[in-house]
Order: structure tokens, then sequence, then C-alpha cells
């Protein structure tokens, strides 16, 4: 009865020779028919199963109270199964339309068997995609994400897939292909190289901890300066500060040295080290009157007082006269003004005060004068932060320098020039005109 209905090639045929075809053409077209029937067949039974799923299924996943099973729907697991509902239909149906078809039969088997291995394939890659969000929801697969290892797989997987399509497609058993993937491999390593070095960096990349999705990472020789935004089977992008997007092989970061900035970031503390350069013709002794100078600044009080009572005490015990500043200890500007940077940094509430270096040192003297190093690490990582609070402390530490009769050094600019000659020409037009 089911093959009486049925819009088999006879029928069809049967029905075009009223139209004056002859019998050859009307039965070809008539098998053209009956699988244009049988597609559109196929295409309402997915159309059918796509609007279960969505109207059904997935409102029932979405109000489950775990929250995992929602990305089965977003990378769409479970509508890759309606595919195979027509499988299923040109498998049961292709059979009663063309029973008096054998070759016909035969090709839609073939192109059935091809459609269901890449439906296979489909099915693999979102479960693998599921199984990767799911790891990387939780805290551990935020730090070290599987999108390399994740593609890795599916290459595997779908040249699997792939000699399962050739061996269906030339007839011949999976076993002959894959015995004969021997002979190839060297020209599957040569057009796979890129994704067999990527996937060994991405394993050493994440079982040393290396770099990690948000790191800020710095390569100036592959012009990458900014935080990681993906790290994949074969690449690594870097967004740079200015937004632009540096790619770099992933196995660069095995090969090639860079510098990665998490250890700041996590330690809590950004380093400041930035030197003053002093003006050595304005460093010297602090006389009486530069004393009391210091004495009236509050953060200088308990360093003085300190500093003065051990001073008194060396000279007196060695029984020093003070008539001359050269002779004894005596307190220098210079000195007195690096305790007062320390004293500073300490009391700053934006500088780390425990368990991070603060100091601030001489380095060697040169040609632009005696540099003052501030060593220290602010309690802010943020860049826009600490490039705040780095200007705050250099702006006040340089507008207190002349407090202590101390000068930057500045190297002669031209308008020095341009004034120091015209001072020179003045001298030269006036004892020209005194002689």
């Amino acid at each position: 009865m089911f093959h009486d209905m049925a819009m088999t090639p006879d029928k069809i045929g049967e029905w075009l020779q009223h139209f004056k075809l002859g019998e050859d053409v009307a039965g070809n077209l008539g098998i053209i028919g009956a699988i244009l029937y049988l597609c559109i067949l196929a295409l309402v039974a997915n159309f059918l199963a796509k609007k279960l799923i969505e109207w059904v299924v997935h409102p029932v996943i979405r109000k489950t109270a775990i929250k995992l099973d929602d990305l089965l729907i977003d990378h769409h697991v479970i509508v890759h199964f309606s595919h195979l509902i027509p499988a299923a239909v040109i498998h049961f149906y292709a059979p009663v339309l063309f029973r008096n078809e054998p070759a016909v039969l035969s090709f839609i088997g073939l192109a059935v068997n091809t459609y269901l291995i890449i439906i296979t394939l489909l099915v693999i890659d979102g479960l693998i995609n599921f199984g990767r969000a799911v790891w990387e929801s939780g805290p551990i697969g935020r730090r070290y994400p599987a999108k390399s290892y994740a593609q890795a797989a599916k290459l595997v997987i779908n040249l699997i897939g792939l000699i399962f399509i050739l061996s269906a497609l030339l007839g011949k058993s999976p076993v002959v292909l894959f015995s004969g993937l021997g002979a190839v491999t060297a020209i599957l390593l040569l057009i796979f190289k890129d994704a067999i070095l990527g996937l060994v960096a991405g394993f050493q990349l994440s079982v040393n901890n290396m770099v990690m999705v948000g790191d800020w990472i710095e390569m100036p020789a592959r012009g990458a300066d900014g935080d990681i935004i993906d790290v994949s089977l074969t690449t690594v992008k870097v967004q740079n500060f200015d937004k632009t997007i540096t790619t770099i092989p992933t196995y660069a970061l095995i090969s090639d040295s860079f510098k990665n900035w998490r250890g700041m970031s996590e330690s809590g503390g950004r380093r400041i080290k930035r030197s003053l350069f002093i003006d050595m013709r304005t460093i010297r002794f602090a006389d009486k009157d530069l004393l009391e100078h210091f004495k009236r600044i509050r953060l200088l009080r308990p360093y003085l007082e300190a500093k003065l009572e051990e001073i008194q005490e060396f000279n007196q015990g060695f029984g020093i006269t003070m008539d001359e500043l050269i002779n004894g200890r005596r307190l220098t500007n210079i000195g007195t003004f690096r305790a007062y940077c320390l004293a500073y940094l300490r009391n700053h509430p934006k500088i780390h005060q425990e368990g991070m270096t603060l100091l601030v040192r001489q380095l060697a003297p040169g040609a632009q004068g005696l540099p003052l190093e501030i060593y220290v690490f602010t309690n802010d990582t943020a860049w826009v932060s600490y490039e705040d609070i780095q200007g705050d402390i250099f702006d006040h530490l340089l507008s207190v320098l002349p407090e202590f009769g101390l000068s930057p050094y500045q190297a002669p600019s031209g308008a020095d020039l341009e004034k120091a000659g015209s001072m020179i020409s003045r001298n030269e037009s006036f004892a020209e005109y005194s002689s």
C-alpha cells in the first residue's frame, strides 16, 4: 500500500508519457523527479526535526537548574543530531522508490553513507567544543585554555573522517587506506608542519605555564607589546596597546625569547626605576642657615634629630672643631635630599612598604650629573594609575630640589647657546667702545 502511494520513477514516467515524451526520456525524467521528491521529503523531515528541537528540547534545557547543559545549545550539539533524520528518511524510503533501479539505489546508498560520516564529524566537533567550553568555564580552565588541544583533536578526527569518506567513495576498506598512510607521511608533515609545531609548542606552553589568555607579553622581535587575546593551535594573537593585533606563530614563543608581565600583575606591585640627574655644581655642605631651613621640613625632623646627634657625638669624640665646613662630619644637601626622598616614599599611600624593595640610591656620576635613582614598587599595577603615581612622585621631587639648594641637570638648549652668544657679542661690543 505504501509503495502504491509513493511517487516512484515508474509512476512519474508514465505520467510524463501523457505529454508525448519518449519512453527513455520519460524514464530518465522520472528518476530525476523521484530523486527530487526524495530530497524534498528529507528537507522537510530535517526542518521538522530542527523545529522540534528548537521548540521543545531547547526550552527544557534552558529551564534546568544546571547551567552547563546550556552550552550544548550554544555549540549546536543537539541541532547536529537533527541531520540524522533526513538520512534515516532516505535510507528507509529510497528502497521503496528505486527498487527497480539498482544503480540509482547504489548511488543513493553511497551518498547517505558519506553524509552520515560528515554528520558524525559535525557532532564530534560540537562535542569537542562543548567539552572545551565546560573546561574553560571553571577557574582552572580560564587560566589554561584548551583551544589548541581542541583544534588538534578536531584535526586528527577530521583526517580520520576524510579517510572513511574516501573509503566509502572508492569502495575500499579503511584499513587499506590507513596502511597506505605511511607512504604520504612526509607530505602530511610538510602540509601540517605549522599545526604539528603549534601542537608541541602549545603543550609546552601549557605544561610550563608560560602564557595564557590575558597575559601582557612583550616580544620586540615580533612587534608585540600587549595582551594575549587568543591562543590557538598555530597562532597566538596579541592586542597591542595601540589596539593593533599582532599574530605570532605558537612555536615562536618556544624558540624565541619574550617577556611576560604576569608576575608583576600577580605580585600586586609595579616597579618604578627612574633617576633624577642632579647638577653636581650645586652639591655642598649644609651650613647653619640651610640646617635651620631643613628643620622646618616635617618629613625630615626624625632624620635630622638622629643624624645630627650622631654627627655631634662623632665630632666631639675625636675633638674636631667645626670652625670650617670641611672639618669633621657634616650633613650635605644631597644626602639630606636623599633622606627626604626616602621619607616621602615611605609615607606615600600608593607605594608598597613591605615585602618589596624601597630605596633611593646614588649611581656613578657622569656627563649628565649625579643620578639619584628612585627604586620602588607601586601598589597599583594598572598602567594608567601607575603612570599617574610615577608622574606625581617626580613632579614633587623635582619641585622641592630648590629647597635643598640643588638644581636638576639639563643640557644646554639652542636658546641657552643663543643667549650666551648674545652676551659674548655685547661684551665684545662694550670692550671695543671702551677702547
